[in-house]
């Protein structure tokens, strides 16, 4: 499908610059950025790409930061040199004069209101992370399991009076293809403040999610770990292909406005705000002798015999288009990603590839 695409794109298209932006049927000529509004809805009223914002914002003169775009503002189409452009409206200031300030903050590329609890609460540790970071060792309770107000040992010297959150090990995360570890889930249980500094510190639970057991991580609350809310919808570089391969609910479907792991991190140059389109990978089929065609699972001996042998009896299908997804949050070596374009159902071990503009208004189906 992604070849498709590209070849007409490039028989058909030549004498078009590679970034050129064509514009939604239906499109208004200006918008009024509402509260709740996202970067990525906006774009979607104009583009069927809404991938290609920074297109769209590019070599504006009015707006330094395209990140910042308040509830209120008018935004205006306009052509420079030919080219869309979304614009802000100029304000006239009528006498008396009166300072004006924004209201709210600043709209982010993504609902922040899904995404935020990724932020903390859960995390990914390599494997020189897992070795070294410090975990709870026991409690002053004589217990197994702790609850909010009770004292628990870290067996590491940790700063007195910092915040720290306490994890336990879920998923493993392991490359589909290669079969390398990418990475251990953590999933934050509860918060506390070091309360005593030593070989072994000491941190009283303020806040819990659920119980604390021995064994579990202990890490720093830190602002880095917060989401870079005003990041801008950008294309995946070439050749970062990957695939899904978790979902956060852990189910094998993945809708619209739900989040995907895959298996490209910040050591592939997964960076937050990129868009990757998804793929269906093409189902190899046996042709018979009769002229049917056999599923996989449909298989006997002779036919994987056949497919292994590719005597060009074997058809491989195209690749479906699923939809697209956002990188919000990179770790070493997986990134979290919501689906912003679910045009069907992604499903764990989908391809992930660089995004292609539609071509003549294509639906991608």
């Amino acid at each position: 499908m992604r070849t498709v695409i590209i070849m007409l794109a490039a028989l058909l298209s030549l004498p078009l610059a590679a970034d050129t932006l064509t514009l939604k049927p239906g499109h208004p000529d200006t918008y009024v950025v509402k509260k709740g509004d996202t970067l990525w809805d906006i774009s979607a009223i104009f583009l069927d790409d809404p991938w290609r914002w920074p297109t769209l914002w590019g070599a504006n003169p009015q707006i330094a930061n395209p990140h910042l775009i308040y509830p209120g503002d008018r935004l205006n189409l306009v052509y420079l040199d030919g080219v869309p452009r979304l614009v802000r409206k100029p304000v006239k200031r009528l006498s008396p004069q009166m300072n004006v300030q924004q209201k709210g903050g600043a709209i982010p590329a993504l609902p922040l209101s899904i995404i935020e609890p990724y932020l903390s609460f859960q995390q990914v540790l390599g494997e020189e992370a897992l070795a070294e970071t410090p975990q709870v060792i026991g409690g002053e309770r004589d217990a197994t399991r702790y609850a909010m107000g009770d004292v628990v040992y870290i067996n590491a010297r940790l700063p007195l009076g910092e915040k720290y959150g306490v994890y336990m090990l879920s998923r493993r995360f392991v490359d589909p293809d290669t079969e390398e570890f990418l990475g251990q889930e953590a999933l934050m249980t509860a918060t506390g403040r070091v309360i005593e500094s030593g070989e072994v510190s000491r941190i009283e639970l303020l806040s819990m999610r659920q119980e604390v057991a021995t064994g579990q991580k202990v890490m720093a609350l830190k602002d880095d770990l917060m989401l870079p809310a005003y990041m801008m919808p950008t294309a995946a570089p070439e050749g970062a292909d990957g695939r899904v391969i978790a979902a956060d609910a852990m189910v094998r479907e993945i809708g619209p406005l739900e989040v995907a792991i895959i298996n490209r991190g910040a050591e592939d140059g997964a960076e937050a705000g990129q868009v990757f389109a998804i793929y269906k990978e093409g189902t190899e089929v046996v042709e018979k002798r009769d002229g049917e065609f056999v599923e996989p699972e449909d298989r006997r001996a002779y036919d994987e015999m056949v497919a292994m042998l590719s005597d060009g009896r074997t058809i491989k299908q195209p690749e479906v288009y699923r939809g697209e997804l956002m990188l919000f949050k990179t770790y070493d070596r997986v990134s979290l990603g919501l689906i912003v374009n679910g045009r069907r159902p992604v499903r764990i071990l989908d391809l992930i590839a660089r995004p292609e503009p539609m071509v003549f208004g294509s639906e991608r189906d």
